[in-house]
Parts: C-alpha cells; structure tokens; sequence
C-alpha cells in the first residue's frame, strides 16, 4: 500500500508562510507529479512528506497513520535527489546496498535485493564499477536503484533528471514511466518541466506561491484549466490571452476578440487560444497580422504574430508544410474559436 492525505499542511520559517494550506489525496500505485515554478513550495511539499522538513500544521496520513511525528526511515517511503550523492569510495553495488547494511540485512539477502534491482534497471553489468566510471544516467539508475532495494511504500523524486541532458531526460522519462508500470508503486515526482509532468503523471497538481492551484489529469488540465495561471504554465508553446477590447480598441482586436468570445459569458474579461488552434492563412483572409518571428523546428513552425492594438505577440503552432512564411510577411488568422476559453477578471475559467 502507498495512500497518503495531505490535509491542511502548512510550513512557515518564522512569519514566512511557505505553504499554505495544501490538501491532496495520492492514490495507491499512482504516479502523481508536483509541477510549478521555481519557489512555489513543490519540493518543500515533498521534503515534509518524507519527513526531512517538519510540518507546521495540518496532517499528514500514510496509509491511515498519522505520520507528522514520523521519523524519515519509519514512514515507508524513499527519495532519489537531483544530485545523486552516491559515495565514491564505493562500487555500484555497495552503493545500491549500503541503507539495507545499516539496517542489518545480511550479506545473502542485501546481494540478492540489489541484483533484483539491478535487473529492473538493467544496470547488472555496473554492479562493480564505481561512481566516477559511470555517465550521468548511469548514476542516475543507481541511484533509483538505492531507493528501490528499500521496497518502499512510497518513491519520492525531486527532480531527477535535471541534470541530465536533453535527449537523456526524454530516454530516462521513459524509463521511470516503464519503473512504474513495472512495480506498481505510489510516486511523487517534482519538476518545474511542464512537458515532464504530461508526459509522465497520472495526475498533475500544479503549484503556485504556496498552494495547489488545480489538480486532475494532463489533459484535462490542458484542456480545462481552473484559471490563467494553470493555462499559461501548462502547455507549450504557452496559450494566447486577449484582452476584452475597450473603447477606442482597433478593429482587429475587436475582430479578434468577436472570434474568441462568441459564445462567452457576458463577465469574461480575457479570452484564450491554445497556438494550434490558431491557423494561418492568406493575407487577405481572416485577421490581418504580421510575422514577427518565425521559428522553423523541422517538424512544426512556431510562428510569433503582431495583430495591431494588442499588445502582446500571438502565437500559431503550425505543421512545417504550412508555415513558409518569414519575419515581416503579412498574414491572415483563423482562429478555431470552438476551443477558446474564457477567464473572468480574477483569471478564473468560466466555460
């Protein structure tokens, strides 16, 4: 089992509130991702759920007990860091057995656990190697390795693949998402990468200035964020916003906005588009705008648009066929309004 309730939890260091009142239910077996930017209590969250910050209020329960008063090694769960302080002096196996050593399993069992281990990871060649032989994923593995020959009830990881190059991190998402199918076992992963969080959670809770702004699935998340903060952070490239157009607003915002909010409650203040659904074509169709910057990535355009009277650049995400078009070139939009979404003036989704 592996079911922990978050309710209530406060940190503050002193008069600083930290984390301010977060309740969260992990389902057993669940592979649940904690996403934010930096500083919005995320990691913190985890450090008090494994038990290496103290919990100022609230509780927390794994698996039905109480576990604020728990010591780290008393409350079944594991935390792989994003440096991977392994000691040096040690092989990889060492490494992998030293918590079961100090807990008193004997030699037979502690060298039968990390071959099990090893196995899962395929990493049974680099049993003998130390630390300084192995590359940055390599490491990586063993330190995972570490935390599963414990069996915890709970896998903790706090942003384990930072450090790690770009096709590195896509190999290794990979191979946690497979970890997980494979054991079976509760996880709490925190990045502040949107792209790691919905591509590998089950649920997603994204975190703001201390508190869970919206917890679900990627992408109802994606598709039905609660407010502006959950739809900008989510999703790249990062959701258009337009602006009720006030008095005096030129007539492509106010053709723009009439596209957006057809069918928006009379209280939206702001419209959004996600940037594939806003289309591209000729210059005398549509909203007329101009290319500010076009960025051809091989399979896709990222296309960065000036529509006059707004003032911040919109942005079409478009297959590479369709989009031959350079800074400067005039255009016209197309938005597909039936996937625009309306925020009130508090940011709030309104349909």
């Amino acid at each position: 089992m592996g079911q922990l309730s978050l309710k209530g939890i406060r940190k503050s260091y002193g008069d600083v509130d930290v984390i301010k009142g977060i309740d969260i239910e992990v389902r057993d077996g669940e592979f649940l991702v904690f996403v934010g930017p930096s500083g919005c209590g995320k990691s913190t969250t985890l450090r008090m759920i494994a038990g290496l910050e103290d919990i100022t209020a609230g509780e927390l329960l794994i698996d039905g007990q109480r576990a604020n008063a728990l010591r780290p090694a008393d409350r079944g769960t594991a935390m792989v860091f994003q440096s991977y302080a392994l000691y040096p002096h040690m092989t990889v196996a060492e490494n992998m057995g030293f918590a079961l050593k100090m807990a008193g399993v004997g030699k037979a069992q502690r060298s039968e656990q990390v071959g099990r281990a090893a196995e899962i990871l395929r990493i049974t060649e680099l049993l003998g190697r130390y630390p300084k032989e192995l590359s940055g994923g390599q490491r990586q593995r063993v330190a995972i390795g570490r935390a599963i020959v414990r069996k915890p009830k709970v896998f903790l990881f706090d942003e384990p693949l930072s450090n790690l190059d770009a096709a590195l991190r896509v190999n290794m998402r990979i191979e946690l998402t497979r970890l997980h199918k494979d054991l079976g076992t509760t996880m709490i992963y925190v990045t502040h990468d949107q792209v790691e969080a919905m591509t590998m959670g089950d649920r997603i809770a994204v975190f703001n200035k201390g508190h869970v702004e919206q917890l679900g699935a990627p992408m109802v998340l994606y598709e039905r964020p609660a407010n502006e903060f959950v739809a900008g952070f989510i999703g790249a490239p990062k959701i258009n916003l337009v602006d009720r157009p006030g008095s005096g607003a030129s007539l492509m915002h106010q053709a723009l906005w009439a596209e957006l909010a057809t069918d928006a409650p009379a209280a939206a203040a702001r419209a959004g588009l996600r940037p594939e659904h806003l289309r591209l074509v000729g210059a005398d169709q549509g909203i007329a705008a101009t290319v500010a910057l076009a960025e051809h990535l091989g399979d896709a355009s990222i296309v960065h648009l000036r529509v006059e009277g707004i003032a911040e650049l919109l942005i079409a995400k478009v297959g590479a066929g369709l989009a031959r078009v350079e800074a400067g070139q005039a255009v016209g939009l197309a938005p597909d309004a039936a996937w625009a979404l309306a925020f009130d003036g508090q940011g709030r989704l309104l349909h």
